[in-house]
């Protein structure tokens, strides 16, 4: 039902056991095939359980990787895969922060989990990202405020290899059913906006000497 892109998954990740579990899945799966734009459907540990073709689209030109793959760990891909700014634009800032600061969240939960405590000492590894992890990160939080660490709703810039999407923006929508969210899983879409246009060259405002500024034309 997954997607795995740029390689094979290196351990399946567990799904529900039960038959109707499955079968409300599978369904779900074709619902995202269904969607123009890239959907997927991650546990706790942004662990890929569902992803639809056009998320295969946006991430299938990637490398491959032993750990941060996109369709295996979302996570992983956006902290560790060296690919991922070629995606996902203005990766550190739009990016990496709010899934560190996702990360840190889900740690004060599920602070015993196998999975997350891998990806800590991965991030323990790297001395630049272990001191973002500690010390920038908290800072960013504050200046930023919590609204620019939520993912739903969020403006972030993508760079889709598709050069009818090109450099453009998508907005981060969560919309998780209630059975998804029962199972442990959320789903994220990322609606993609139109390519961005060349910007226009500015012209004045003419609203008076007292008031002349320069104001870029909309398209």
């Amino acid at each position: 039902m997954a997607y795995q892109a740029g390689g094979q998954r290196s351990a399946p990740r567990p799904v529900p056991e039960s038959p109707e579990a499955q079968a409300y899945l599978q369904d779900y799966a074709a619902l995202l095939e269904a969607v123009a734009f890239p959907s997927f459907v991650v546990d706790h540990r942004w662990d890929v359980v569902l992803a639809n073709s056009a998320f295969k689209s946006l991430f299938g030109g990637v490398g491959s990787h032993p750990t941060a793959l996109p369709g295996e760990n979302f996570l992983r891909f956006v902290l560790f895969h060296p690919d991922a700014a070629t995606v996902l634009g203005e990766h550190e800032s739009s990016w990496c922060l709010p899934m560190l600061a996702h990360f840190a969240a889900a740690v004060e939960r599920h602070g015993h989990d196998h999975g997350l405590q891998a990806i800590r000492r991965d991030i323990a590894q790297d001395p630049i990202m272990e001191a973002a992890y500690r010390q920038g990160l908290p800072h960013w939080v504050r200046a930023v405020g919590e609204c620019a660490v939520e993912h739903d709703g969020a403006i972030r810039p993508v760079l889709h290899p598709d050069p009818r999407w090109g450099a453009t923006d998508c907005r981060v929508v969560g919309e998780t059913p209630k059975t998804l969210q029962e199972m442990g899983y959320t789903r994220f879409t990322l609606v993609l906006r139109e390519a961005r246009r060349a910007p226009a060259r500015p012209r004045l405002a003419r609203r008076g000497a007292a008031h002349l500024r320069v104001v870029p034309e909309r398209g």
